[in-house]
């Protein structure tokens, strides 16, 4: 199954700006052509494995008592970690500070916790990050960093109130990370091409800023015709460096320690504390329906001159200025984040083809 296969229907209304078919008269010849990834073993500068936390029923942001404690969840986010960071920690935010006083815990150091740690500074508390993984061994680290959900849901196993905060979610997400473009996080808007016409596949119009249809005949991709759109992408582990700065600069602490049990979590001193462990959940507390879907990439070399990202069915492409991401495997239930020779072989031989093709003429 591919990654927009995940995404169950949401509501359309979030819509920021409208899509819209391109005349075909609008485009020149000229524009159907792009500057091709060279694929290549000997140009491969990294093989990375990384365990998406996956629910069927999609992430969880929620308040329960423990002991005394206020324990507010945020997890389950599959490969909608980066995207929804900033919205369902605002959320997970909203429902531990309400009516509450003093400092707070967060319970891991990727992107939700670093998130939800620099939303609770900025309402004046002060926050300890408890963690076994500090950047750059979290799984936040190997996320492609597009600003895009995916992997997220399915439809059938979601309500109206879910849904409701998935909207929330990704509207204060989006808006969040535009104030952010820059070299500083290394936030950037980048042209993305993916495969289809009509419109968008995915319930996220709120991310296809800017779409416009290509015909076959005069499409980048030869044989494809393809949609465009605008959206933003992060480099990850530029981004999570100056998230943890952010942290500590606000005078927020950071622990490295793990738990074994929701008693020991109630031990801490804070009387608030947010989970952000991600996949840790499921034993932690016993979150079965947690899934660990395996996502390898083969990153290659920068090439300065690919200025645009794509996703089709057979790969996907997002550049970066620490590497070109090749990646487009979803494997489900796989328990170690190690890659496979046999699946970064795929994944080289499927961008070469991808990118053998000619221009349209």
């Amino acid at each position: 199954m591919d990654r927009r296969g995940f995404i169950g229907s949401a509501a359309t209304s979030l819509a920021l700006a409208g899509c819209a078919s391109l005349p075909r008269e609008a485009l020149a010849p000229s524009a159907a052509c792009l500057p091709r990834v060279t694929v290549a073993e000997s140009r491969v500068i990294r093989r990375v494995a990384g365990l998406r936390p996956y629910r069927r029923a999609g992430f969880v942001v929620r308040t329960e008592a423990l002991g005394t404690k206020r324990l507010v969840h945020n997890y389950g986010h599959g490969g909608s970690g980066i995207t929804l960071s900033w919205g369902t920690s605002r959320l997970a935010a909203d429902l531990g500070l309400a009516g509450s006083e003093g400092p707070v815990a967060v319970l891991g150091a990727g992107i939700m916790g670093l998130s939800t740690a620099r939303l609770a500074q900025e309402r004046g508390r002060k926050v300890t990050i408890y963690t076994a993984a500090l950047p750059p061994e979290t799984t936040s680290n190997i996320a492609g960093g597009q600003i895009k959900p995916a992997l997220l849901y399915r439809g059938d196993a979601v309500d109206d109130a879910w849904r409701a905060q998935f909207a929330a979610a990704l509207e204060y997400s989006w808006r969040r990370f535009q104030i952010m473009i820059g070299d500083d996080y290394g936030v950037r808007w980048v042209p993305t091409y993916q495969e289809g016409s009509g419109p968008a596949r995915m319930p996220d119009n709120l991310v296809h800023a800017g779409q416009v249809d290509i015909p076959v005949d005069r499409s980048p991709f030869a044989g494809r015709a393809v949609r465009r759109f605008e959206t933003m992408y992060v480099e990850t582990g530029r981004y999570l460096r100056r998230m943890t700065q952010d942290v500590l600069t606000a005078g927020g602490a950071i622990e490295v320690r793990a738990f074994g049990s929701r008693a020991e979590i109630a031990g801490l001193p804070e009387s608030v504390v947010f989970n952000c462990t991600g996949l840790g959940a499921r034993e932690l507390f016993g979150d079965d329906q947690l899934i660990p879907m395996r996502g390898q990439l083969a990153v290659l070399l920068p090439q300065p001159e690919i200025d645009y990202a794509y996703e089709f069915d057979d790969g996907y492409m997002f550049p970066r200025p620490d590497g070109l991401l090749l990646g487009g495997t979803y494997e489900r239930g796989e328990e170690r984040a190690e890659t496979t020779p046999e699946a970064i072989a795929r994944i080289l031989a499927a961008h070469a083809r991808i990118n053998a093709a000619g221009c349209a003429s």
